[in-house]
């Protein structure tokens, strides 16, 4: 590397340095507007320096996002690029003289120097189609979710104010108890209904069995009946609790569509079916993993992996003190997966099992247990991708021992 480029990432423009990578010169410092014809510019700028100086490495301290534009532009121009995280730029900003002031040049000269003195900053690869389709679907999975708990937790805020009898025997996050509220919800409307026309209006519901329908119906007419009181300002709540109860239902609608959009974008992926053959890893922990890593190419080593995922003790060594400790950082949703997908394995991998409680027997939390495992399945799924071949019991047992 003779040339290291900063560039400081942001909506409307991004902030790049660029300089000598062996005495430190600044070639360039200045502000380039996030469009392409400004990238493109800052493209020709590096390329020049690159023809004077030699091999330009540029640092970016945003994946993805409102960076995508300008990552997609330096990866296609050929331009090495490397990850310098934004707290390794803080970190390294701090130490300067006046370092709790922030800007984007200064930011922009911290990644440049990042990039000078370090090799080990993990670089940028083209991203592929399916990877980027998997990053925006599970984005879109993730906020419907959300939306669906928020939504779940007025419901029940709501029904407790004016009807809580009825809070206690309805699921408001299951289709059945939702199709009931979406036209019965204060104690008056369901006593007047009676008991059989909530059972027709329960039986609309499809894929349910009849003995769940009547238990709702009979748990329904049971709670108005014992409630005759009208809370104040019960007919507004019933109304806005109908209305959330319909957009739950077509919650469910469209997370069901974008699951099976998953699947099918998964069936396509080259390494989808190699990691859904490890136990635990169902369709949508594998789309969360290969939404978050694009892949194994960019992890050389479990190690690495782990490390990424902050599932890797962390060594604290002063003086004569010397201990390891779980990591705080690394990449929470992608050590979500691996922790929820050792969680599901216990119940239907032996090995994991088997591993779990020799754990546990040791001593170990229920937590601190399913940690290890997690990170004893990064080994083997890392080993899955690299040599291409699918979950196999007996190598799962050697693997965790």
């Amino acid at each position: 590397m003779a040339v290291a480029v900063g560039i400081d990432v942001s909506k409307e423009f991004h902030w790049a340095e660029i300089k000598v990578a062996e005495t430190g010169k600044v070639l360039l410092s200045r502000r380039f507007d996030n469009a392409p014809g400004a990238i493109g510019e800052l493209i020709e700028h590096i390329t020049v320096a690159q023809a004077e100086h030699g091999p330009a490495t540029v640092g970016i301290d945003v994946l993805g996002g409102i960076a995508g534009l300008l990552e997609a532009m330096l990866l296609h121009a050929g331009l090495a690029v490397v990850h310098v995280p934004g707290m390794a730029v803080n970190r390294a900003r701090r130490a300067t003289v006046g370092g709790e002031r922030k800007s984007d040049p200064k930011d922009a000269r911290v990644i440049a120097d990042q990039v000078r003195m370090r090799d080990d900053l993990r670089p940028v690869q083209p991203g592929r189609e399916l990877d980027a389709e998997l990053r925006l679907l599970v984005g879109r999975r993730a906020e419907l979710v959300t939306d669906a708990t928020r939504r779940a937790a007025r419901l029940r805020d709501l029904l407790t104010s004016i009807h809580p009898g009825l809070e206690r025997v309805v699921d408001v996050t299951g289709k059945l108890g939702l199709h009931l509220l979406t036209r019965f919800v204060t104690p008056a409307e369901i006593r007047d209904a009676g008991l059989e026309d909530v059972l027709a209006h329960l039986r609309q519901v499809r894929h349910v069995k009849a003995s769940m329908v009547r238990a709702l119906a009979e748990a329904a007419i049971d709670a108005a009946a014992a409630q005759h009181i009208a809370v104040p300002g019960q007919t507004v709540a019933a109304d806005i609790i109908r209305d959330l109860a319909a957009e739950a239902l077509a919650g469910r609608e469209r997370l069901a569509q974008l699951d099976a959009r998953i699947q099918e974008v998964l069936a396509r992926h080259p390494d989808a079916a190699l990691i859904l053959s490890l136990p635990g890893m169902g369709a949508t922990l594998t789309a969360e993993f290969l939404a978050e890593t694009g892949g194994i190419a960019r992890f050389a080593s479990p190690d690495q992996l782990a490390s990424a995922a902050g599932l890797a003790p962390v060594l604290k060594q002063s003086g004569k003190v010397r201990y390891l400790q779980r990591a705080t950082a690394g990449n929470k949703a992608l050590k979500r997966v691996f922790y929820q997908s050792a969680f599901i394995a216990i119940s239907c991998d032996p090995a994991s099992r088997a591993f779990y409680d020799r754990k546990r027997a040791a001593g170990k939390r229920h937590h601190q247990a399913l940690i290890a495992l997690a990170r004893r399945r990064v080994n083997v799924l890392h080993a899955i991708l690299r040599h291409r071949r699918p979950y196999d019991p007996s190598h799962v047992r050697a693997a965790v021992a």
